[in-house]
């Protein structure tokens, strides 16, 4: 009887331990299985090399006659244009994950994944790391194929740098779906950065209006996650201090300051927030408008918005609003006109220039804001533009086909001086 009472026990647990494996069910499937780069090797990963071709460009900017060009999720191309008729690279500047950028001083603030790294480029031609926040931003993806479910991502693993569609082995935990898949929303292609001078003696670079990183002050603001606002004080690059970290709204895509405020672009407006503290925003006002992608540029008491259709942002309007902000807690529409797939925008003295994507650029007289839209002065119609910078005489573009400058002291004949083209273009 005893040895009948020892395997009872046993024969229980046998048979607990069975039915458990019989539960388990898994399901094979094809997916987006992620290929990792460890956090250490990541962290190692920042270095100057010989220039690369360019093959999916993304924002752009301006600091002491250097064009610095994002390579979307590989680095920054570094482009000597003191003679803007004959642009040269002069190096590339290999950073996983680089999306954004902006630049006080000699000290370029850019994204690398989940990083935020610190470099010195005094000598644009050989930048160095000087320091580095880890882990403060947000896990970001690569772009996927859309017409496969992601695998399960193992954030213990690294960051994702690729991808390989492939047959997928995956437990099912009778979710209510079929298999426990997770499909991501990609907003990386609507970031942005903008970086503007605010006087007191520094010296700043000028971004596209695709805003998602500037400078002012002694602060960096980071807009994250389309909700997110993060504020670091950069007083002191050898100890940056975060002053804050909020959810500030949603659908956040843009960022541009002007005249101590910030204006936030939206898929449902616009928003003001009050910079007199700088490190600690208010906001002030929200203007709404129907869904839309929609990046924002500021002069005088009037803010420019182009609306655009048929992207991930929803929506059908492709428009270009005139807001009048003379009253921060109370901003008006006061002219609407319609465009042609609208982008990134740019405005310089009474000069409005407005891309269009495939369909070109556009150049408005903004004299009379409620009537910039009826006061075309030019078309530039054989480029690719989705964002552009405005200085001084001298009008730089970005697109899917590459890096234009071109000469616009006279309006009525606006000049093409030179380009660096995608490969294959």
């Amino acid at each position: 009887m005893k040895n009948h009472i020892w395997l009872i026990p046993g024969i229980l647990i046998t048979a607990i331990l069975f039915s458990s494996c019989e539960d388990r069910r898994f399901q094979t499937f094809t997916a987006n299985v992620p290929i990792y780069m460890s956090y250490e090797d990541l962290r190692e990963a920042v270095q100057v090399m010989d220039p690369i071709p360019m093959l999916e460009p993304g924002k752009i900017y301006f600091k002491d006659n250097y064009i610095f060009i994002n390579e979307y999720m590989k680095g920054i191309h570094i482009i000597d244009i003191e003679d803007p008729s004959s642009p040269t690279t002069i190096s590339f500047l290999n950073i996983p994950g680089n999306i954004d950028m902006a630049i006080k001083d000699n000290i370029m603030y850019a994204d690398s994944y989940i990083d935020l790294v610190l470099i010195d480029i005094s000598d644009p031609s050989a930048p160095v790391e000087v320091n580095r926040l880890d882990s403060i931003l947000s896990y970001t993806l690569p772009n996927y194929d859309i017409d496969y479910p992601l695998a399960e991502i193992d954030y213990k693993e690294g960051v994702v740098i690729d991808w390989e569609v492939k047959e997928y082995k995956q437990e099912i935990n009778y979710n209510p779906y079929p298999w426990p898949i997770y499909y991501e929303y990609d907003m990386l292609s609507s970031s942005s950065f903008r970086s503007v001078n605010s006087g007191g003696g520094a010296t700043y670079g000028i971004g596209g209006s695709m805003a998602r990183y500037s400078t002012y002050n002694d602060y960096l603001y980071l807009l994250e996650d389309n909700s997110m606002l993060k504020v670091i004080d950069i007083s002191d690059i050898e100890s940056p201090l975060i002053t804050f970290d909020k959810y500030v709204g949603w659908g956040l895509e843009t960022m541009f300051i002007y005249d101590d405020y910030m204006y936030m672009g939206a898929t449902n407006g616009m928003h003001i927030f009050d910079l007199k503290y700088p490190d600690n925003p208010i906001k002030t006002a929200e203007y709404s408008h129907v869904t839309s992608c929609d990046p924002v540029v500021v002069s005088g008491n009037y803010a420019y918005v182009t609306l655009r259709s048929g992207n991930i942002c929803g929506g059908t309007a492709d428009l270009l609003d005139v807001i009048n902000i003379s009253n921060k807690w109370n901003p008006t529409r006061i002219a609407s006109f319609t465009m042609n797939e609208p982008y990134g925008l740019g405005i310089s003295d009474n000069t409005l220039f407005v891309c269009q994507g495939d369909n070109g650029l556009v150049v408005y007289d903004a004299t009379t804001p409620s009537q910039v839209g009826n006061n075309l002065l030019a078309e530039i119609n054989d480029i690719a533009a989705t964002d552009v910078i405005p200085l001084d005489t001298l009008l730089f573009t970005i697109g899917d086909d590459g890096f234009y400058i071109y000469d616009y002291s006279d309006l009525n004949d606006i000049t093409f001086l030179s380009s660096i083209l995608v490969a294959g273009e």
